[in-house]
C-alpha cells in the first residue's frame, strides 16, 4: 500500500533578495512497511526533505501525499492533526524534558491528543515495554544513558500509532556500540511492520534500511535497493 508520495517537490529559501533551492523536483513514492535511508552529507537537503515530509514545512511548489490525502490543501490545524496522528519524530538529541520521567515523557503526545489519563499511562507503558525500558519508566532522563534516553525518545515517538516514523541522525550523538543497539531496535520495528524513513549521512547507517534514497545539491541522484540487505539480520 502507497503510504508516501512526493511528486515534483520544490523548495526555495529567500536569503535577502537572492533564492536559494534547497530541494529541486523531487518525486519519491513509499510504500507501507518500508526501511528507507535518505543519505546525503551536510546541505544536500535531506534535512529539509524530512521537514517538508513530517509538515515542519511547506513545498515551494510540488505535492505531498500521506495516505492519498494532499497535505496542500489542508490547513494549519489540520496539518497539526495529521502530523500528529500519523507520523512519529526521532531526534539525534532526544528532546526529552529533563523534570519528566521516562513513562511522563512517553505520555506527552497522547496528552495532546486528549487521552484520558489511565489509557495514556497503559499506552505509554506499552511503548517503553516495546523498546525494552519497561524497567526504567520512573527514572528522569539524567539518571539514563544516551541510548536509554534514545531508547525512550523512539517509545515517544510510537506511543500513537504513527503511520510512519522519521529518524533524523537517531545514533549521531551515540558510541558505535550503542549506536548499533539503536540501528537493530529500528530494524525489529521494521520488521514489525512500522514503516521508518531515517535521515543520515553515513553510509553504515543507511546499511540497515532496505532502501537508500541519496540527495545531492536538492535532487535525488540514487534510489537503490540493498540486495544484500536482510530484515532478520541483527
Amino acid at each position: 500500500m502507497t503510504l508516501l508520495v512526493l511528486d515534483a517537490v520544490h523548495r526555495t529559501f529567500r536569503v535577502g533578495t537572492v533564492s536559494v533551492p534547497a530541494i529541486r523536483d523531487v518525486s519519491l513514492v513509499i510504500d507501507a512497511g518500508e526501511c528507507v535511508a535518505v543519505m546525503g552529507a551536510s546541505g544536500s537537503g535531506k534535512s529539509t526533505l524530512m521537514n517538508m515530509v513530517g509538515l515542519l514545512d511547506r513545498p515551494t511548489s510540488g505535492t505531498i501525499q500521506i495516505d492519498g490525502e494532499d497535505t496542500a490543501r489542508l490547513s494549519d490545524d489540520a496539518r497539526a492533526r495529521l502530523r500528529g496522528g500519523r507520523i512519529g519524530f526521532v531526534f539525534q538529541s532526544y528532546n526529552l524534558l529533563p523534570r519528566s520521567t521516562a513513562v511522563e515523557n512517553v505520555e506527552l503526545p497522547l496528552i495532546y491528543a486528549g487521552v484520558q489519563p489511565r489509557l495514556r499511562r497503559l499506552r505509554a507503558r506499552a511503548a517503553l515495554e516495546s523498546v525494552g525500558m519497561s524497567m526504567r519508566e520512573t527514572h528522569f532522563p539524567s539518571q539514563l544513558s544516551g541510548g536509554e534516553q534514545q531508547r525512550v525518545a523512539i517509545a515517544r515517538a510510537l506511543v500513537g500509532d504513527p503511520a510512519i516514523l522519521l529518524a533524523d541522525e537517531p545514533t549521531g550523538a551515540l558510541d558505535s556500540r550503542t549506536g548499533s543497539e539503536i540501528l537493530a531496535l529500528f530494524r525489529k520495528l521494521n520488521r514489525d511492520g512500522q514503516t521508518i524513513v531515517m535521515i543520515t549521512h553515513d553510509a553504515a547507517v543507511a546499511a540497515h534500511c532496505a532502501r537508500v534514497v541519496q540527495l545531492r545539491d536538492g535532487r535525488i541522484v540514487a534510489d537503490m535497493r540493498q540486495a544484500a540487505w536482510r530484515a532478520d539480520a541483527a
